[in-house]
């Protein structure tokens, strides 16, 4: 081994002394690294997924509230002859996948593939709406059409 002088020249000391502080900067380094990845797994693992899932849902229940006002809203006074089509606006996806909104027993039920995100909303509709069918696709022009004359009249969900 070699030695060189101390500049002080009181002590000889050895040429290696170099190698503690890069065994150190190389532990700090690896502790670093270790934080991050267990951080990481830890959020992607647990807290944002079921973030997402909750913002999700939360979209999905303003999206059918407001198409359920939509649909109400689109049914005219009484007249000898109705035929309206308004086109309802809804986001393209939620939670980052397509979804669908279905007519049932007097409700809209938003469909989406991932559990977590869903919605129901009950349509105050007057007694002379017959009923309200159909289904809306994400991502596609929807509209509610609603025809008949009289007493009774019908909404329907289409896409165009």
């Amino acid at each position: 081994m070699s030695r060189i002088e101390n500049p002080d020249g009181d002590a000889e000391r050895r040429a290696d002394r170099a190698v503690t502080p890069v065994v150190s900067k190389s532990l700090e380094i690896g502790l670093v690294l270790l934080f991050v990845a267990g951080l990481s797994t830890a959020l992607y693992g647990g807290a944002v997924p079921d973030y997402r899932d909750t913002a999700g849902d939360r979209v999905a229940e303003r999206t059918v509230a407001g198409a359920a006002t939509d649909v109400e809203r689109a049914v005219p006074p009484p007249a000898a002859s109705v035929r309206v089509r308004q086109r309802i606006p809804l986001p393209a996806t939620i939670r980052g996948a397509d979804y669908r909104v279905v007519a049932r027993g007097g409700a809209l039920a938003l469909e989406h593939p991932n559990d977590a995100v869903g919605a129901n909303a009950r349509l105050a509709l007057p007694d002379r709406v017959d009923g309200v069918t159909g289904t809306w696709r994400s991502g596609a022009t929807t509209v509610v059409v609603v025809t008949g004359g009289g007493g009774n009249v019908t909404a329907e969900l289409v896409n165009r």
